[in-house]
C-alpha cells in the first residue's frame, strides 16, 4: 500500500536541501499526469518578475521521461514562470514515482496552492477513481478534504459542457454549479446558466432562481424507505465504494450498484466475483 500523501509536498522535500539538482528548464516537459490545464497569464508575469528578482526560491519535483529529460511532477506554474524569466537552469529534486503518484502529488501541490478551478479539481478527482481504484472515502484521507466536498466536485461532472466551460473562465462559480445540479433537465440549466450570468446573480439568488423552476412536489407523501434498508445500502456503499440502491418490495426487489467507467466496472466486478 502507498504511503499516506495528506501531509503535502513538504514530506517530500528534505529540510536540508539534500537533492536538490540543477536541471536545464528546456530538458523540463509539463507531465502528462498535471490536473492544471489554464494558467493565468498576469499571474505568470508577475511570478516571473520575482523570479528574476530573488531566484526561484523552492525547487520544483521532477521523474525521469522516458526517452530522456524529465516530467514535472509538481511545480509547472514555477518552471513556467522560470522559463520566462531567462533562466536556463532551476532547482529541482528527481523523485523515483510512477504515474499514480505522480497524478496525486500534482493535485496536492495544486490543491494546496488553490490552483485549480473546480472543473478541473473535479476532473483530477475523476482521474483518480477511474484509472487508479480510489474510492472517494480514499481521497478524502489522502488529500485532507471532506469527503462531502469532493462528492460536490464530482458532481460538477454531469453538467453540460457549455456550464462547464463557463464555471472553467470563472463566470460561474462552485456555488453557482450546485444550484444548477438541482434543476431538472440539461436544456434548463444551461438556460438558467446563463441568466445568472446576465443578472450577476449571487450564489444565494441563483438557489432562489433555480428552486423555482424545480417541479412542483405532488400532494402525495411518499414513503420513507426501511431505515434496516437505508443501514445495509451503506455498508455494501462502503464495501463497494460507490453509490447501492435496494428497491425492496414484499419479498423481491433489486439491488442497483452505480459506476461511472469501464474501469469502475472491472473494480467491481473483481470485488464481486472475488471468493
Amino acid at each position: 500500500m502507498k504511503p499516506a500523501l495528506g501531509k503535502g509536498l513538504n514530506a517530500l522535500i528534505p529540510d536540508s536541501g539534500a537533492g536538490v539538482r540543477e536541471i536545464d528548464v528546456s530538458k523540463i516537459k509539463p507531465g502528462p499526469e498535471q490536473p492544471r490545464k489554464d494558467f493565468d497569464e498576469k499571474a505568470l508575469k508577475e511570478l516571473a518578475q520575482s523570479i528574476r528578482e530573488k531566484g526561484l526560491l523552492q525547487p520544483v519535483i521532477l521523474r525521469k521521461a522516458e526517452g530522456g529529460g524529465y516530467y514535472l511532477v509538481a511545480g509547472e506554474r514555477r518552471w513556467r514562470a522560470a522559463r520566462s524569466a531567462g533562466l536556463k537552469k532551476i532547482p529541482a529534486i528527481i523523485k523515483d514515482v510512477d504515474s499514480s503518484t505522480a497524478i496525486e502529488l500534482a493535485l496536492i501541490e495544486n490543491i494546496q496552492r488553490d490552483d485549480l478551478n473546480p472543473v478541473e479539481m473535479a476532473e483530477a478527482f475523476q482521474r483518480l477513481i477511474d484509472e487508479y481504484g480510489y474510492t472517494q472515502e480514499q481521497l478524502s484521507k489522502r488529500l485532507g478534504k471532506e469527503r462531502a466536498t469532493i462528492a460536490n466536485y464530482l458532481r460538477i461532472l454531469k453538467l453540460p459542457i457549455e456550464i462547464r466551460d463557463l464555471i472553467v473562465k470563472g463566470e460561474l462559480s462552485l456555488g453557482h454549479a450546485k444550484a444548477l445540479l438541482s434543476v431538472p433537465t440539461r436544456s434548463l440549466q444551461i438556460q438558467l446558466a446563463r441568466e445568472i450570468i446576465k443578472k450577476g446573480l449571487s450564489v444565494r439568488e441563483a438557489e432562489q432562481l433555480c428552486s423555482r423552476k424545480k417541479p412542483s412536489r405532488t400532494t402525495k407523501k411518499k414513503k420513507e424507505k426501511d431505515p434496516n434498508i437505508v443501514a445495509l445500502e451503506e455498508r455494501l456503499k462502503q464495501s463497494l465504494g460507490t453509490k447501492v440502491q435496494i428497491n425492496h418490495k414484499g419479498k423481491r426487489g433489486k439491488i442497483e450498484i452505480e459506476y461511472y467507467s469501464l474501469d469502475e466496472l472491472d473494480r467491481l466486478l473483481e470485488i464481486l466475483l472475488s471468493d
